[in-house]
């Protein structure tokens, strides 16, 4: 049964792109019971790359319920559709589940299979190159995590420069048809901005490193109210430790001081 934590996360995936996962089921190897039956192709025959992992139980379900959901509620948003979806898969009995979680379960063994076959035909080289692609993916999703854990906390973002403030306040205007060409009249512009017109940006920047220093400090103090020291920058913790040792012996100096005056 697919935690509750899980299927809520999945919600909002899936409210994005369902039609990447509408695509990649038809990839996995092994085809939904009966009623649920799908034409499938063989991991082992595509050459673009390795065999993509197959779906679970539920995200089968949601896969086969989605189509009629969305009928039945034509007006509805599609994050709402895949909220009705996982409330119907959290009241589903073990029975009702089974031939999704047996589906699901047929297919990561083929999987296996298929995984070891793909591997087989990789020279020692293209392995390595696997590796650290993955490695590379792997600390990519770890940022990314620890991103929104940080956004979900309210860490201050930090202070802009004089020329992202300048990008800010002036982008919708700015020359080029795309992105990249309005950055480049917009670095052009600020290369010829007179000197007090630089200014003006320079000291909105201080301000902004003033508001992120205060913010910061702030919410450090939070971080460490709640346990997550893991959070704070090393400068705050060494800052923080050397003020604690010397308020120790500035204790402990007081105390040998009071010792003696009573001898």
């Amino acid at each position: 049964m697919a935690p509750f934590s899980f299927m809520t996360a999945t919600v909002s995936c899936l409210a994005k792109s369902f039609t990447f996962c509408s695509s990649y089921l038809t990839r996995c190897t092994c085809v939904l019971p009966a009623p649920y039956t799908t034409t499938v192709k063989n991991l082992s025959s595509l050459p673009s790359g390795p065999p993509k992992r197959p779906l679970n139980g539920y995200m089968r379900y949601v896969l086969q319920q989605q189509p009629m959901v969305s009928k039945q509620f034509p007006d509805t948003k599609t994050v709402d559709i895949m909220r009705k979806i996982a409330q119907q898969w959290r009241m589903l009995s073990p029975e009702q589940k089974q031939p999704f979680e047996e589906a699901s379960l047929q297919a990561r063994e083929q999987f296996k299979v298929d995984l070891q076959h793909y591997r087989e035909q990789l020279t020692p080289a293209q392995l390595q190159q696997q590796s650290a692609e993955k490695r590379l993916k792997m600390a990519q999703r770890k940022a990314n995590r620890k991103k929104r854990e940080l956004t979900s906390l309210g860490k201050p973002k930090r202070p802009r420069s004089p020329f992202n403030i300048f990008m800010s306040e002036n982008f919708a205007e700015a020359r080029g048809s795309s992105t990249q060409g309005k950055m480049k009249s917009l670095l052009e512009d600020w290369k010829n901005l007179l000197g007090h017109q630089k200014q003006a940006y320079k000291q909105l920047a201080e301000d902004d490193k003033i508001r992120y220093k205060n913010e910061i400090k702030s919410w450090e103090e939070h971080m460490l109210e709640i346990g997550r020291e893991d959070l704070i920058r090393e400068q705050t913790l060494s800052t923080q430790k050397n003020a604690a040792l010397k308020r120790k012996k500035k204790r402990c100096s007081a105390t040998n001081y009071s010792g003696i005056s009573r001898v």
